[in-house]
């Protein structure tokens, strides 16, 4: 039986579990067909901003315009964000317990190289490791042929948003505890990430936990975010964060959180020409990605539709800004638009709602093994210190 929630506290856990997968991977749809242009740009390849599922950006030449991603990517479908989101997703349900970055090691590894599955943006049964970019293949490369301790294999790869931008689950599975969820989450991303890429993966994770606390709302994820961040992430989530609180509509907002977010942001002023110094790794930097789509969640009031369009809007790597706001406004309880879930599930060819069900019951069996290890401790603790244990 699902358990019920008090009424007062919102959206029951299965509820927001599945708000933040299926409002993740609404938000990648929509934002992938943009992705890499600026806010002007995206104006006048549409006419106007995006307010939906929209084609590829270069019409029916989308399989050869882009010889290094010819992946078709708009009309729905979701990208790599999505994939190996569902991909950690099933690591969970085949550990069933909290992971690490052996976790990656031994099961998201094999799964990205030798489970072919429908891949949208190739129209195609295929591993998702000829789907995942240069910077998700370092997992394998690193890992499986490289042979390098998973907890060290991040170092090196170039310093982007690759694994913040699936590890919601992370922080799904420590719903309402939004340190264990950075925690947890840091460890994961060692495999993937270095420096702020895994700093965010962390941040990210944390936010995504404290967005399921009942009663919560974006300022209390962002201030659960300070809380946690370190170095340039905090700074840049602070300060992009203050130039949100001054806008109620993305569009006001997208050159100020821009101008905001550009002294922490490595990558310059051209997404597609990135500057000598990009992604590597600094403590005075940050991704771009993570503290735009907390800006997008506050200026919505945690709405998925206003923050994903925003996160869409903004241009540069908005298929992964979109999925994070996505997944945020999704775990507070704000409904993803049923049209939009409904018509990127049949474009994709996926069940958005699978890997929610999955995951929901993985989180409670892992809520339940985290009861008997804290009482096991407490006793243990109790006899320590030679009183009896409360119960």
């Amino acid at each position: 039986m699902t358990p019920k929630a008090d009424e007062s506290s919102g959206p029951r856990l299965d509820e927001r579990i599945t708000g933040a997968l299926v409002g993740a991977a609404v938000g990648d749809a929509l934002g992938g067909p943009v992705e890499g242009y600026s806010p002007d740009q995206i104006l006048e390849r549409h006419g106007g901003r995006v307010h939906g599922i929209v084609g590829p950006w270069n019409g029916d030449a989308w399989r050869t315009a882009r010889p290094i991603a010819p992946y078709h990517k708009g009309d729905g479908h979701v990208t790599d964000d999505t994939l190996l989101t569902h991909a950690l997703v099933r690591v969970y349900g085949s550990v069933r317990d909290h992971l690490d970055a052996y976790a990656v090691a031994d099961h998201l590894v094999p799964d990205l190289m030798t489970n072919p599955r429908w891949i949208p943006e190739l129209e195609a049964e295929a591993l998702p490791l000829h789907r995942v970019f240069l910077a998700e293949k370092w997992l394998v490369a690193r890992i499986h042929y490289g042979h390098v301790d998973p907890r060290e294999a991040g170092v090196g790869n170039i310093v982007n948003c690759g694994a913040a931008m699936y590890m919601a689950p992370v922080g799904l599975v420590n719903a309402a505890d939004p340190r264990a969820a950075y925690t947890e989450a840091l460890d994961i991303a060692g495999a993937h990430q270095s420096s702020y890429g895994r700093e965010a993966a962390g941040v990210f994770a944390a936010a995504v936990a404290a967005a399921c606390a009942p009663g919560a709302t974006p300022d209390s994820v962002i201030a659960a975010c300070l809380s946690l961040a370190k170095d340039g992430t905090r700074t840049a989530i602070e300060k992009v964060c203050e130039v949100a609180g001054a806008h109620q509509e993305f569009e006001s907002a997208l050159i100020p959180l821009r101008e905001a977010v550009a002294p922490y942001d490595t990558v310059g002023p051209d997404y597609r020409r990135p500057s000598l110094g990009a992604r590597r790794p600094s403590r005075l930097h940050a991704i771009e990605e993570l503290p735009v789509a907390l800006a997008m969640l506050l200026i919505a009031g945690g709405d998925h539709r206003r923050s994903v369009l925003g996160a869409v809007n903004y241009g540069r790597d908005c298929d992964s800004i979109a999925t994070m706001a996505g997944a945020l406004s999704g775990a507070l309880g704000s409904p993803v638009p049923e049209d939009w879930s409904k018509a990127v599930a049949e474009a994709s060819r996926l069940d958005l709602w699978e890997p929610a069900r999955t995951l929901t019951e993985v989180t409670r069996e892992i809520h339940a093994q985290d009861v008997r290890r804290r009482r096991a401790h407490e006793a243990a603790f109790a006899a320590l210190e030679g009183r009896p244990c409360s119960d």
